[in-house]
């Protein structure tokens, strides 16, 4: 990649096109109301712009397509499952693989075996579906983060770090017997996709060992994460990205992975443990759930696919091409006065509501307006990650509000060009020349967990 040109030109050339189509403001409106004003229960057909998630919302290569067209459908010892294994066991160094289905069948796994009510999992932020399968089984999860973390304006090069100093203290006060895990989530997810550095996973390695507590990483983005420790960190400028997500991953007991982020597909997920007791567990809750152990509820296909995509999500025009696209938006926003979580994360830019509308309280969850606005005005459809994700209630039914109230944009991958974000850069223009909302939302519907997935809304007018 040249360094030199300023234009960020996306390293491939489009073969095939999906259409998009763009709605009225008025139909937005009832599309909204019809989905109980709850992005993720809006249909696809009504959304212009999708940044709800990157998690299997990519396009794919086409060396991933021509690996499709290889793949072995065998039930049992396929061989798109020792192509996908010789991968996975050459970037982890972990000799026992399981695939699963997603990310989440692989933490249900692990989780619900080395959980329970006593059991306390400490991580840098624990994300959603991490916490709800820990909270799931009884544990206790708890984020630690340090305090600097959420200082939105401050530009550290590592805001997702794990507090090592507060981990220790969590560590004794609770017990070193009940924590069943140190979860190290790299990129750091609900924290603005900040990176973690590598001498934090030492220092939380070295933690670990202190006091015999398993370390779990948890690396659906860990080449994005070895994209900014080369950029960012003294001593890895010469390293390749692969190598240096290869040291990070060797310190890791476990390792936890939604292939939908940086294994490049549409459908896929992984679990890999060291300790040949403990996959066995994990072997036996696999097939009970899952699948048989060689293709763990995926087909051949995928598993090509997965192969294909651990090898290119290193490449470095990629990995250039994929930071500074982020970069490119959320620059943007900031120049325009959006307050975001600076500097820009791997995969999504992530806006701070309540900064952004003050004037709504916490427990009218600015940053579902925030969200409802953007699709309103421009069929751009995001996802609130504050009090309405990761909220909880007192004793009295009184909302605990989350730490802060944020509206993540995340971008897929190799999907949308440079115009595409130009016009979310327009939208907001608009929206910021309007009139700020008032009043915000209050929840109609709930279920127990995961509450944003599928919760309803109203508006609150009075």
């Amino acid at each position: 990649m040249d360094e030199i040109m300023k234009t960020l030109a996306e390293p491939f050339r489009i073969k095939m096109v999906e259409p998009i189509r763009m709605t009225t403001g008025e139909y937005r409106k009832v599309a909204l109301a019809r989905a109980g004003y709850n992005p993720f229960l809006l249909s696809s057909d009504d959304v212009f712009i999708d940044l709800l998630t990157d998690s299997g919302t990519g396009a794919m290569s086409q060396a991933q397509w021509a690996g499709m067209m290889m793949g072995d459908e065998s039930y049992a010892g396929a061989r798109s499952w020792q192509a996908l294994e010789r991968e996975v066991r050459d970037l982890t160094g972990m000799p026992h693989v399981l695939p699963t289905h997603q990310g989440r069948a692989a933490e249900r796994i692990l989780y619900g075996l080395i959980g329970g009510p006593d059991k306390v999992f400490i991580s840098n932020t624990h994300f959603d579906t991490t916490r709800a399968n820990i909270e799931f089984t009884g544990a206790e999860a708890l984020d630690l983060m340090p305090a600097e973390a959420f200082d939105h304006t401050a530009d550290l090069p590592f805001k997702g770090n794990i507090d090592l100093d507060l981990a220790e203290k969590t560590i004794l006060e609770k017990g070193p017997h009940r924590i069943a895990a140190c979860v190290l989530t790299v990129t750091n997810n609900s924290s603005g996709g900040q990176p973690v550095s590598m001498a934090n996973a030492r220092g939380l390695r070295a933690l670990c060992d202190r006091y015999g507590i398993m370390l779990v990483i948890d690396g659906c983005r860990i080449a994005e994460n070895s994209y900014f420790v080369r950029h960012r960190e003294e001593g890895f400028a010469s390293r390749d990205y692969r190598s240096i997500a290869q040291e990070m991953l060797a310190m890791g007991d476990a390792f936890v992975m939604s292939a939908k982020k940086d294994g490049m597909v549409n459908m896929g997920g992984l679990l890999c443990l060291r300790d040949e007791d403990l996959s066995r567990k994990c072997i036996n809750q696999l097939i009970i759930s899952e699948g048989y152990t060689t293709y763990g509820g995926l087909s051949g296909r995928d598993m090509e696919a997965i192969a294909v995509g651990l090898r290119e999500v290193f490449d470095p025009d990629y990995l250039h091409y994929r930071i500074r696209s982020t970069a490119y938006l959320g620059e943007g926003l900031r120049s325009r006065g959006v307050p975001v979580i600076w500097p820009i994360g791997g995969h999504a830019v992530y806006i701070d509501a309540h900064r952004l509308f003050p004037e709504i309280p916490v427990h009218e969850y600015p940053g579902l307006v925030l969200a409802t606005q953007l699709y309103e005005r421009g069929g751009i459809r995001s996802v609130e990650v504050g009090s309405v994700m990761f909220g909880k209630y007192d004793a009295s039914g009184e909302l605990i509000p989350a730490r802060q109230e944020l509206v993540r944009l995340a971008i897929p991958r190799r999907v949308y060009t440079q115009s595409h974000i130009d016009f979310v850069l327009e939208v907001f223009e608009h929206m910021l020349r309007a009139p700020s909302p008032k009043r915000g939302f209050r929840i109609v519907y709930e279920p127990p967990f995961l509450r944003h997935f599928t919760a309803h809304f109203e508006p609150i007018v009075e």
